[in-house]
């Protein structure tokens, strides 16, 4: 029989716990060693590491061990005939694995890791007293153990391990194989880390791809000079441009479906829940329980309660949109207006540059602010579950980026129609932006790496009898738990680092569309970042950050939409463009040219929603799959019921007989 990954010993959970100071004898009642005994009896192959100032248990669960977990959570997994039964560890058969071999994905794994590790309760008859060092409290009946200990700061804290063996194949693989510029394994990064990660750089790698043909298009008219001919090229460059944008955003809707039929996630129901170490499933309806609770309840009334219920959340939701759009309007349209205005009047490029570089950094600040006032609004809202919720932060905080990032571009190119100075603008934030986003986003995780490291040492050395010398961090648990986590910089609660890539990106695509005929070159410079992007995003998650918890998702979410709401914007802004390049001296004289351009953004608009109804979003391949399986899973359910009402009326008969 082959041995999956899984099924080897495998440490993949670590919990930090302070170092004991009572003696071995004393340790009877020490919580760390009650915890170590409770975890060893639900089945944990459990390592004990002594660190610098913290001890770490490292945990592994073998398959027996989350089968019986998956079980009692009455999971649902893929079986081969494509319906979604519940597990059963005696029919492992049945069941279809992941792409790596495993029988549970990395999403499912961390789901019963929760429920073991949460679901250590006190089952005696009464409360038993535990004791850390010279502390003592008391582990109440029907309390989570772990629980306890969190609320008494004696866990610190619970995170993910990197599999030593995997992250290292990855990093060869993937994060350092600069030689394939957009070449990924996709299905070995969605079994280590999961669907929204794998989604992610899925959606990067074929959307770097995709930008090659553009970015050719760019240097050919950045390095030729077409002289007169320049206003007829453009136009050309931009249809192309715009149908390039509309056909990969719906091809990679088809590759986002094969990608979840290959990977076995019922998108029907939005894939298994993501968990987050925490005991409480996230996806819960926010139904107020009072609805609930009395059964008598008018049929009328409920109705109208849930009436009120629904039309209340959303005129809430209106309302917060609202104080969103008038303080965009109120207090940064302004700032960004007297940025656009001091760079147009101001003559040296030293000086320009400069700006540019304080306004990055101060629109930074006031954009932020503006994003946890963002939060706080989506915490009054009423919302089915924590994917909506972060879907609405998504567009709420590119609402004020939006306008942090175009309203200075919109100026020059929509008021002074000065394209020379357009040009460098574009120039200064693609460059200036880029570069600083990857510098931000790599060195200032190592930066608190260090400074973790730093501190943990000079704790060291404070204490009595601490040896003399470096101090070394020897345990890899240890360096891991130094590491930062990989967390969005805003709605952390909300939503994982995913969000400030995603939100880069969506940002770098509306520069570079909705600007086109002014800088093609952009393309170019855009596509270098990416293939880049690639690998040092890879980077920082397999060796800066610590493992990321899985979250599960069957699309890249709300960032669709953006983009799609960026390829319309992009329609309007560069037929403005060419209509005032066209008509230079401003007297809007109905032409030919001008004409023609006008007629173009229609047809292009038109073919920006037609071209969703000639390409489907599913592959026929998928299709055919999924309604071949639905067809077999419907006669099978169809014998057994005729099974059961044969036996049925056998057995109805012989008590008949009896009589």
């Amino acid at each position: 029989m082959k041995v999956h990954p899984e099924e080897q010993t495998v440490f993949e959970v670590c919990l930090v716990v302070p170092k004991r100071k009572t003696k071995k004898e004393d340790a009877t009642c020490d919580c760390v060693e009650v915890l170590e005994n409770s975890f060893r009896k639900v089945g944990f192959i459990v390592e004990r590491i002594d660190g610098v100032t913290d001890e770490f248990m490292k945990l592994a669960a073998p398959l027996e061990v989350l089968g019986k977990a998956a079980a009692r959570l009455e999971m649902k997994k893929r079986t081969h005939i494509g319906m979604d039964l519940l597990f059963e560890l005696d029919e492992v058969d049945a069941f279809v694995r992941q792409p790596d071999g495993s029988l549970f994905s990395w999403s499912e794994r961390f789901r019963c890791y929760d429920h073991l590790i949460y679901g250590i309760v006190n089952e005696n008859q009464s409360a038993v007293t535990l004791k850390c060092d010279e502390e003592e409290f008391q582990w109440k009946v029907g309390e989570s153990l772990v629980r306890t200990l969190e609320s008494k700061k004696i866990v610190k804290q619970i995170f993910p391990l990197h599999d030593e063996i995997r992250r290292k194949k990855l990093l060869g693989n993937w994060a350092l194989n600069w030689w394939n510029l957009t070449g990924q394994p996709i299905d070995e990064v969605y079994s280590y880390f999961g669907a929204k990660i794998a989604l992610y750089f899925a959606f990067l790698g074929m959307y770097t791809q995709w930008m090659l043909f553009p970015a050719a298009l760019g240097l050919i008219l950045q390095l030729v000079e077409f002289g007169s001919l320049r206003l007829l090229v453009l136009p050309i460059f931009f249809i192309s441009i715009i149908l390039w944008a509309i056909m990969f955003s719906q091809f990679w809707k088809r590759k986002n479906s094969a990608l979840i039929a290959r990977w076995q996630i019922n998108y029907t129901f939005g894939g298994d829940p993501g968990y987050r170490l925490s005991g409480v499933d996230c996806t819960s309806l926010q139904v107020p329980v009072e609805l609930i609770k009395d059964q008598e309840m008018d049929k009328r009334k409920e109705k109208e309660a849930f009436q009120k219920i629904e039309w209340f959340g959303r005129l809430r939701r209106v309302r917060n949109d609202a104080i969103v759009i008038l303080s965009i309007i109120c207090l940064q349209l302004p700032f960004e207006l007297a940025y656009a205005h001091c760079y147009e009047v101001i003559q040296s490029d030293v000086i320009k540059f400069g700006l540019t570089v304080l306004y990055l950094f101060a629109i930074q600040y006031f954009t932020r602010l503006g994003a946890k006032m963002s939060v706080k609004l989506i915490n009054c809202e009423n919302y089915d579950n924590n994917e909506k919720r972060a879907d609405s932060l998504v567009y709420k905080v590119f609402g004020l980026y939006f306008m942090q990032s175009y309203i200075g571009v919109f100026y020059h190119a929509l008021l002074h129609r000065n394209f020379t100075t357009l040009r460098q603008v574009l120039v200064q934030r693609l460059l200036i932006s880029e570069v600083l986003e990857n510098v931000l986003e790599n060195s200032l995780p190592y930066l608190k790496y260090s400074y973790r490291k730093y501190k943990v040492r000079s704790k060291k050395r404070r204490e009595k009898g601490s040896p003399q010398g470096k101090i070394l961090f020897t345990s890899r648990a240890e360096k891991e738990y130094l590491k930062p986590s990989y967390s969005a910089s805003i709605g952390v609660e909300l939503e994982d680092g995913l969000f400030d890539d995603c939100l880069e990106l969506a940002l770098q695509f509306g520069m570079i569309m909705m600007f086109a005929s002014a800088f093609p070159l952009a393309f170019a410079f855009a596509a270098l970042n990416n293939i880049a992007e690639i690998r040092t995003d890879a980077l920082k998650l397999l060796a800066i950050y610590k493992r990321p918890f899985p979250r599960a998702a069957t699309t890249i979410g709300a960032w669709l939409n953006i983009f799609q709401f960026l390829i319309v914007m992009s329609i309007c802004t560069n037929c403005a463009l060419l209509v005032w390049l066209y008509d230079q001296e401003g007297k809007w004289k109905i032409e030919p040219g001008l004409a023609a351009i006008l007629v173009m953004e229609h047809v292009l608009l038109l073919l920006k929603f037609g071209f969703s109804r000639l390409v489907p979003e599913e592959p026929a391949w998928v299709k055919a799959n999924r309604v071949k399986k639905a067809a077999q899973a419907q006669d099978i359910y169809s014998k057994q019921l005729l099974r059961t009402i044969s036996g049925g009326e056998k057995a109805l008969n012989n008590v008949k007989k009896t009589e």
